[in-house]
């Protein structure tokens, strides 16, 4: 483990770390208690505990609240339980619901650190003195000529720093991340060595309050009666059949349409929830060059002036970064910016994020809240 940057001695240093009942945030823990810091162990219960008795293979379950308590009980640390499920429910499960209902499709981990764990968590660890809030996020964080800066993991394979551009400076100045520079076997290895109740634990995989994937039947239940039924039509707008709800799909989808195309395969274009129609197309109509984003956050030099800023932009979790350049919206308002692809991209779906990178360093990012393509020859000679 890597310094934590503080000047002075672990015995007399505070941490809080944010224990989902994972093996990663248990071995942060472990590690840190390690190295002679006061460790004082937090888990947060997000939902309806009932319910999250049930939930298997997700973070912040009822299991998983238990998992946690072992694991400070095995280190010896202090454990404690916060019920955030009314601040849960407001900041990300809602606005999952009406961002789905709104044609986007949204990431709810990005708000649920941006708003519950890195605003709420880190103010409940201010509130007990701590000197910084540790999470199991495989990121990095390094000392710049600027303050604290966001690095992706050693391990690219285990990189959650599109998760996290949301992290304000303020923020990232009190947090750490002790996994940044681990591959996960050592994790799984260091929870073996430190005996930990959750060493073979397997990974969550599912969005904490949605049931086997079905992000559909959430919607549907949080926002009974809004789901409703239409066509499934053409670039041109001829009918080609139906659809129980625009919900069921996201922009790039290919499979699961119903319907086939007698040059090719179709894929979704675009949403259109005002009339509730889900537009096809063939791939070379998914070709976007121009992404409009909001909400933006700056970890990094800001653009200015007419050229931009030069950029790699991830405009999904699993995508590898593509080169490009950010501009400005307005030179007041620096929360709104456009990025300019080199090359045209297929499927960029609203409500995702574009983060942006320079070489391993997180600069910032945003959501994106709409796309064009503006080099329409080029994305002819790429499809």
């Amino acid at each position: 483990m890597k310094t934590l940057g503080f000047d002075k001695a672990p015995g007399d240093t505070r941490i809080v770390v944010a224990m989902s009942g994972g093996v990663d945030s248990s071995v942060t823990a472990a590690l840190l208690h390690e190295a002679g810091y006061e460790v004082i162990g937090i888990t947060l219960q997000l939902y309806d505990h009932g319910m999250a008795v049930e939930r298997k293979g997700a973070c912040c379950a009822g299991q998983d609240i238990y998992d946690a308590r072992q694991v400070a009980d095995s280190l010896g640390i202090p454990h404690y339980v916060l019920d955030y499920e009314s601040r849960f429910r407001q900041s990300v499960i809602d606005e999952f619901a009406d961002s789905y209902l709104n044609g986007e499709t949204p990431i709810p981990c990005v708000r649920c650190n941006q708003t519950v764990k890195f605003r709420d968590l880190l103010q409940t660890a201010s509130d007990l003195g701590a000197d910084a809030l540790a999470t199991g996020h495989y990121v990095q964080r390094k000392e710049g000529d600027g303050g604290a800066e966001m690095h992706r993991a050693v391990d690219r394979s285990r990189d959650q720093s599109y998760f996290l551009f949301a992290t304000t400076q303020e923020q990232l100045d009190f947090l750490r991340f002790p996994l940044g520079d681990l591959p996960k076997s050592e994790t799984r290895a260091l929870a073996e060595r430190f005996s930990l109740p959750v060493a073979e634990k397997p990974d969550s995989q599912d969005i904490c309050f949605v049931p086997n994937g079905s992000y559909a039947r959430v919607v549907e239940k949080l926002r009974p009666g809004s789901v409703e039924s239409g066509e499934i039509v053409d670039l041109d707008g001829q009918v080609l059949g139906q659809h129980n709800g625009i919900i069921h799909y996201t922009v790039g989808q290919r499979r699961g349409l119903g319907i086939g195309g007698a040059e090719g395969p179709l894929y979704v274009v675009r949403l259109e929830p005002e009339t509730h129609r889900v537009v096809v197309g063939p791939k070379a109509a998914l070709a976007r060059d121009l992404v409009r984003v909001r909400e933006a956050n700056w970890l990094g030099p800001i653009p200015s002036g007419n050229e931009g800023m030069p950029v790699e932009v991830k405009l999904r979790s699993a995508q590898e970064p593509v080169q490009g350049r950010v501009h400005l919206s307005g030179t007041e308002d620096k929360a709104r910016c456009e990025v300019w692809l080199d090359s045209p991209q297929y499927g960029v779906s609203p409500g995702q994020a574009a983060v942006f990178y320079r070489g391993d360093r997180v600069l910032g990012g945003g959501w994106i809240d709409a796309t064009e393509l503006r080099n329409v020859e080029a994305a002819r000679q790429v499809a």
